[in-house]
């Protein structure tokens, strides 16, 4: 039984928090903020209520299995609701929106009505991505790459051929090869947005991620994404975890490690954690083993010396930290029934938007592409009667210069008329010409505040990026090379970003304290 330190109380921090517990640690978790929660955060003003973060409930037999490590599931903490339509795309061009139904039957005949042959053509783009997202799932997600000779199956040898292909050819020109209507290519393509890329630097392998929106469908947690953090803590309590709110962890203790140093054996020991509380007194909690849940880089290169860094700021100097992105939460007086749950605006110049993102001369995209979310359409519980609530995200370059946000128009000039023209797009593209005027509780957030708010790298909002270099074995290990007894989670490390990866980040966790190499989920329950 050790004791452990969990940094950050966000999914990826209180579900390692709650398997550990189960497993027979003793564990702390600090959160720096007074809320739980962190991107999965909540917002409330005048009966509206926005989740600040993640909003598409995606792979739901992930959640179900972290659920059923715990001696529960999905089914009794959530009450999940069926999206249909999953999602509505508008495009520039002014033409008729188009909606993604919740199964593939009906997504065969809504292809085909926009392409001829492109029904059947989708029917077997998603075979190949259900096949590959089966392979994931048991060779490369729930894997910590100790060892790689675990990856020497036959099934991945099998498929070594494909593999490598996959890997090495981007999503855009993958898709390209099946379909030709830009707005079926833009459907298939923005996967990769999910996974903080985009289809021209995503790698084909990330074609999976289509089966599990346009075949298995959508879902949404009534009560909101804030619900899904409540029960995870409730879980983390009930197994014995202590959490401690307004704490912020200002340094990883260590001991250095005594005798000749051999090979990559680590530099030194953990051996807990420095805080400070809200009121500002500091304290040390002493540790056998410490997990950061917090931004990978803000671990390693703010509390950690530079001579135990696994990662230091070298490392990230050559790395792709995913989008920034300006969050605008909108109180809509009204019914918006041109709007689905999800809403995705597609811009013509879909490659031009993303390389204003992530290209050489970084800039946002105008006119952007952007996601609204309405969740007041399934959720009454989100806003007023009569009224409805938006989310709409903006992706922009990771620029901690754009600024911060704030309410009622009083953000940083950026950011404001990132806002502003987002709403102006909503208005024109999906028809409502009054939305501006309708607005009657406004909020943003700029990537400033993702520093502020979450330790982000460069102000990115969802993680590092899903390129070649970032994805599986490539990307951030769990664990650290100069500091035995350090671990890490969250979509910093691997799998990656999304709640369903950081549910699997803090499996992960498990398996290295067992020093388990396989790479399968472990047998449920805990």
């Amino acid at each position: 039984m050790s004791r452990v330190v969990v940094i950050g109380g966000g999914i990826a921090g209180l579900a390692t928090a709650a398997l550990l517990a189960r497993d027979g640690h003793r564990v702390e978790l600090v959160e720096k903020n007074a809320a739980l929660g962190g991107r999965a955060g909540s917002w409330e003003r005048d009966g509206f209520r926005f989740d600040t973060g993640p909003s598409w409930y995606l792979m739901p037999e992930v959640f179900d299995h972290f659920f059923r490590l715990l001696g529960t599931s999905a089914a009794a903490e959530l009450d999940l609701t069926l999206l249909d339509p999953g999602y509505r795309v508008f495009v520039e061009d002014g033409g008729a929106p188009l909606d993604i139904a919740a199964d593939l039957e009906r997504n065969v005949a809504i292809f085909e009505g926009v392409e001829e042959g492109a029904g059947e053509r989708l029917r077997t783009y998603l075979a190949s991505a259900r096949s590959t997202y089966d392979l994931a799932k048991e060779r490369f997600l729930y894997s910590t790459f100790q060892s790689m000779t675990t990856l020497l199956r036959a099934d991945v040898l099998r498929h070594a051929g494909r593999l490598v292909s996959l890997l090495l050819r981007p999503l855009d020109s993958f898709v390209a090869r099946s379909f030709s209507h830009p707005t079926l290519r833009q459907v298939l393509g923005y996967p990769a947005v999910f996974l903080g890329s985009s289809p021209d630097r995503a790698p084909s392998m990330y074609h999976l991620m289509s089966h599990l929106d346009l075949a298995d469908g959508v879902l949404y947690p009534q009560g909101g994404f804030t619900t899904i953090i409540a029960a995870i803590e409730r879980l983390a309590r009930a197994e014995g975890v202590t959490i401690r709110t307004d704490t912020t962890v200002t340094q990883i203790r260590t001991e250095p490690v005594t005798g000749r140093r051999r090979g990559r054996r680590p530099r030194a020991v953990v051996r807990g954690v420095v805080v400070r509380g809200a009121d500002g007194w500091g304290q040390t909690i002493d540790a056998d083993v410490v997990v950061s849940a917090a931004d990978l880089h803000h671990t390693e290169t703010v509390l950690l010396p530079e001579a135990l860094q696994t990662y230091p700021q070298r490392w990230w100097d050559r790395r792709d930290p995913g989008p920034g992105a300006v969050l605008v939460e909108l109180g809509v007086e009204g019914a918006l029934p041109e709007l689905a749950h999800h809403s995705l605006f597609f811009a013509t110049d879909w490659q031009g938007n993303f390389d204003a993102i992530f290209g050489d001369a970084p800039h946002v995209p105008d006119p952007a592409s952007i996601y609204v979310c309405k969740p007041s359409q399934t959720d009454p519980g989100v806003a007023p009667a009569g009224s409805e609530n938006l989310f709409v995200l903006v992706p922009v370059p990771a620029d901690p210069a754009i600024g911060r946000g704030g309410t009622d128009g009083s953000g940083d000039p950026d950011v404001e008329k990132v806002a502003d023209a987002a709403i102006a797009q909503v208005a024109a593209w999906a028809a409502v010409p009054d939305l501006a005027e309708r607005v009657v509780v406004r909020r943003t957030v700029g990537p400033g505040d993702f520093v502020v708010d979450v330790n982000a790298w460069s102000g990115g909002a969802l993680g590092p990026a899903h390129t070649l270099r970032q994805s599986a074995f490539l990307r951030g290990r769990n664990a650290s090379a100069r500091v035995d007894g350090l671990l890490y989670a969250g979509s910093s490390t691997i799998p990656g970003i999304g709640l369903p990866m950081c549910l699997i980040s803090a499996e992960l966790v498990v398996k290295r304290l067992r020093s388990d190499t396989t790479t399968t989920a472990l047998a449920e329950p805990l």
